[in-house]
């Protein structure tokens, strides 16, 4: 590049990335941990998961807070743990750290239920056996997003809106902050629209890969920023663990809880507008097949090891995905019963379910009405009346309990100075139980914040020059002066994400994955060289698509190295190469352990480590006192 270019560099104490309910308690624990001179960066502010997404009644889990069951912070961590392939030290802060975190949204106005005498009931959740689970309705962790944001915004931290962070500026393996486009910024100094923005500290709360599949209840809003994590020198652990499970894909939601406790009508419809109930191909019994819709409140990830046992609820999921793969749509109609549906037929846990919500009676809208009305009153805000209209659905991706391999602190291992907090940390393993991921949210960044409170003095970013910046400009100069529209680029980013769908989500084959990893491979080989936009506002979106072809291309070779390392189907996702085998081998082979993974010039390493044990966290109190 050899035109000067100009950009601002602006420099802060700490750079938060993202603004969802991680960053923005991040920033507004900084702030009264007394580290004031800080600022969020964000794509956009009403952008992220946090701020768009949900359930019937979205569950935020922690520490029981009500009546005479007894639990404790070690009961709640062992719960956690014993989802497999979790580190038991980040199990044992998730849960210290869960009654803090969750009195703080108590104390910012979240309308949690109590009881008269103060106590905030609970319910019991999925992978859980207490009942620690609670909800503000379907929008709980808009309500977080909002509450946090009303006390950023009181406390004058600045939100930097319209970046797009398309690199984290790092010397001898640590952040001096990040590079960041924005279209708005663009002038004849600064044609890409660049901020430097350097940072002693940089907290990463860009939420999960959400825009590597074209299946997925993830915002459209929401783009994937794991690749600059990658790129930059962080480790990836557990990345093969996501969520899959049945959602509305016209607007994008969760279809657990009471949307399936009601027993709504399958319906899948042909090119020639010929529809079927087609559960009833493929379970024995009406009674079995009931049961097993009802049970997709309760179970609702995919789960390869309820597909031919148990409920077998998850042979619906796959039953879904099998007539999309034809070519056919699928629906959920509220309207009517299932064809022979009787209340009789039902298992006697469904049965007395809706008999205790006095439900047990009429058709599926009309038990969603008696049982859930904010449920039917979401859709209704989106324009989808489900008292008439057919709701179309897919089996999409969700969540990601993997991510960035981090320390007890949510700092990267590799690179210091560099914190992930909420999704995009890699703190669950194969199960977790439902409302995890909000409080993880308030736990990391609390923790975070916390840490860079004591040691903000301690360094100062050492960049004694700028080359990583100008390497970072002719990054965004090789894509610029081409072709490309903003449609082509669109284009590209419908076909990665149908690529992922098909060979890296809940269904994988190795074959498909190998394939897939071929694909990915060859686009990251010619991306810098052959992908160049028409138009520098569209830069930003090119580089998201990068962003994507380096993460997606992580993951699936996460996937590859573990089956090649003997893994085996399990938690949301089956290895195979048949749709409905008929004997599911469940992987225990990797339960306790962690699978690490490094990208480097373009190549992915992958370890398997033994997951830390619980620690012992109690300790003699004047020892712990005298620490202070």
């Amino acid at each position: 590049m050899n035109r000067k270019i100009e950009i601002p560099m602006p420099e802060y104490d700490v750079v938060i990335i993202g603004t969802g309910a991680a960053g923005l308690n991040a920033a507004d624990t900084l702030f009264d941990l007394g580290i004031t001179n800080i600022a969020i960066v964000t794509e956009g502010r009403f952008m992220g998961t946090s701020r768009n997404t949900g359930s019937d009644k979205q569950t935020y889990y922690k520490i029981s807070t009500c009546g005479a069951e007894k639990d404790s912070i070690y009961d709640m961590a062992k719960t956690l743990f014993s989802g497999g392939s979790m580190n038991g030290d980040h199990a044992l802060i998730e849960a210290a750290y869960s009654g803090r975190s969750f009195y703080k949204l108590v104390n910012l106005g979240l309308p949690f239920p109590q009881n008269e005498y103060g106590e905030y009931v609970g319910y019991m959740t999925d992978h859980d056996k207490r009942k620690r689970a609670t909800s503000c309705g379907p929008l709980t962790s808009k309500l977080m997003v909002e509450a946090l944001e009303k006390s950023v915004y009181s406390k004058g931290i600045p939100v930097i809106s319209g970046e797009r962070v398309v690199k984290i500026v790092t010397e001898n393996k640590a952040v001096c902050g990040v590079v960041t486009v924005n279209k708005d910024n663009i002038s004849d100094s600064n044609p890409f629209g660049a901020t430097y923005f350097i940072a002693k500290k940089v907290i990463l709360a860009t939420g999960g890969p959400s825009a590597i599949y074209d299946k997925t209840v993830y915002p459209e809003s929401q783009t994937c920023s794991h690749g600059v994590a990658f790129e930059c020198g962080c480790e990836g652990i557990n990345l093969t663990e996501s969520q899959y499970g049945i959602a509305s894909t016209q607007f994008r939601w969760n279809l657990s809880g009471t949307y399936q406790q009601v027993i709504p009508t399958y319906i899948s419809v042909d090119k020639d507008g010929n529809s079927r109930e087609f559960l009833n191909d493929i379970f024995d019994s009406k009674s079995e097949m009931f049961n097993a819709i009802f049970m997709k409140g309760y179970q609702w990830p995919f789960d390869p090891a309820k597909v031919n046992c148990g409920t077998k609820s998850s042979k619906v999921d796959l039953a879904v995905f099998n007539e999309i793969r034809k070519g056919n749509k699928v629906y959920l109609d509220y309207t009517k019963n299932p064809t022979g549906f009787d209340f009789d037929l039902l298992p006697s846990e469904a049965k007395t379910y809706l008999s205790n919500s006095n439900a047990l009676f009429g058709t599926p809208i009309s038990r969603l009405k008696v049982m859930n009305t904010k449920a039917i009153n979401l859709y209704k805000s989106h324009g989808i009346d489900l008292e008439k209209d057919l709701l179309e659905i897919a089996v999409c991706a969700q969540h990601n309990n993997g991510g960035i391999n981090v320390d007890i602190n949510y700092m990267s291992t590799t690179i210091k100075d560099l914190y992930i907090v909420g999704e995009c940390a890699g703190i669950f393993g194969i199960h977790r139980p439902g409302g995890t991921a909000l409080n993880s949210t308030q736990v990391g960044s609390l923790r975070a914040a916390q840490n860079i409170s004591k040691n903000i003095n301690d360094d100062k970013c050492q960049l004694n020059d700028y080359n990583e910046v100008g390497k970072v400009l002719d990054l965004l100069s090789a894509h610029s002066n081409g072709e490309m529209s903003l449609g082509d680029i669109l284009t590209k980013r419908a076909e990665y994400g149908k690529m992922m769908s098909e060979n890296g989500a809940f269904l994988r084959s190795p074959d498909g994955v190998m394939k897939a990893i071929s694909y990915f491979e060859n686009e990251l080989n010619i991306f810098d060289n052959e992908y160049r936009v028409k138009d520098l506002a569209n830069l930003a979106e090119i580089m998201i698509n990068r962003d994507i072809v380096i993460t997606s291309f992580v993951y699936l070779n996460s996937i590859l190295k573990y089956i090649e390392n003997d893994g085996l189907s399990r938690g949301s996702y089956l290895i195979s190469n048949e749709l409905f085998p008929s004997n599911i081998e469940i992987d225990k082979k990797h339960f306790n352990k962690t699978q690490i993974v490094s990208f480097k010039k373009n190549k992915v390493t992958s370890k398997f480590v033994n997951v830390r044990k619980i620690p012992n966290g109690e300790q003699w109190f004047e020892t712990v006192y005298n620490k202070m």
